[in-house]
């Protein structure tokens, strides 16, 4: 089985994804399988587990249950699960999404201080994650936008941890806010101010090459160079060159080292890897562990790798 063959024998959503960006496949084609999503496999099994208030686990960024001392972080909130079933492509126009986005609108609270969910919170990690996931569900985001545009640090990029005396931007909060910028670029149209504060973002990652400080030129934190999904909150290169490719960028030379990370990974058969896991409670797996073959990373780097090698 060639590798195109084994990503379609995969879950509907990896298989819409695959045929939209390696299959040439029609937009009805591609619009016929998307649809799947919202009634089998992973999309279906996680809207099961939305509660009758629309919540995932009665919480926002943390299950109602939650009192600490598990490995990692769960996973199986509102949040976390909202993003997931975005990047599994369910519709937002479905019945499920419409159902569970004004669930979670009216009765969606922030554990910070009781804020209202698309009312975003105070770190600019978890407001990025609010306006991507809003804008992208048809949700008016725009307060939030303007927050965060006022939040910018003056590398460029954006830090969680600015409260607690932080000057410097970070990978992962500024990939966060980038990813929503460009969310809400795509459903509004955005401004010349949100332009600019992408831009600024992405300068921040493109002078670092994706993964180096600045400062020495080492590389920032070492898993940067490997590749987990669901990524969560968490940066890699991988994620960094795939918002890229989407954001319609051109390739620019200071991506280079970082797609030769990707290309390296690439296993004699034609796979990558899924190189990491991060700890925390599912609701079920999406691949079958760390070193084994993985359909998410497999998609992510040859849409990369097309992007970036452009036409044969």
């Amino acid at each position: 089985m060639n590798v195109i063959d084994w990503l379609l024998d995969g879950d509907p959503a990896i298989r819409w994804q695959v045929l939209r960006d390696l299959g040439n496949a029609s937009p009805d084609d591609v619009a016929a399988e998307r649809a799947r999503v919202e009634h089998e496999g992973w999309g279906a099994r996680l809207l099961a587990l939305e509660g009758p208030d629309g919540l995932w686990e009665g919480g926002a960024c943390f299950p109602a249950s939650y009192a600490g001392g598990e490995p990692g972080q769960p996973w199986t909130p509102t949040m976390h699960t909202l993003q997931t079933l975005q990047l599994f492509g369910l519709d937002p126009a479905s019945e499920s999404a419409g159902r569970a986005i004004a669930l979670v609108a009216e009765n969606g609270r922030w554990e910070h201080a009781g804020q209202r969910y698309f009312d975003g919170e105070v770190e600019p990690c978890i407001n990025g994650r609010t306006i991507e996931t809003g804008a992208h569900f048809g949700v008016d985001v725009a307060a939030i936008v303007e927050r965060i545009l006022g939040e910018r640090l003056d590398d460029g990029g954006w830090n969680c941890e600015v409260e607690n005396g932080s000057v410097r931007s970070s990978f992962d909060t500024t990939i966060n806010v980038l990813d929503g910028l460009l969310e809400f670029e795509r459903a509004t149209g955005g401004s010349a101010q949100v332009l600019a504060a992408r831009r600024s973002g992405e300068e921040y990652l493109l002078e670092r090459g994706l993964f180096r400080r600045k400062s020495t030129g080492e590389v920032a934190v070492p898993a940067y160079l490997e590749f987990a999904f669901p990524y969560y909150w968490r940066y890699d290169v991988l994620r960094a060159l795939d918002y890229f490719r989407w954001s319609g960028a051109d390739p620019d030379p200071r991506m280079a080292e970082a797609v030769e990370v990707v290309r390296s990974k690439r296993q004699p058969d034609g796979r990558w890897l899924l190189d990491r896991i991060h700890p925390g409670r599912v609701h079920f797996d999406l691949e079958d562990g760390v070193g084994t073959p993985s359909r998410w990373n497999t998609l992510r780097a040859l849409r990369v790798l097309d992007w970036w090698d452009g036409p044969a």
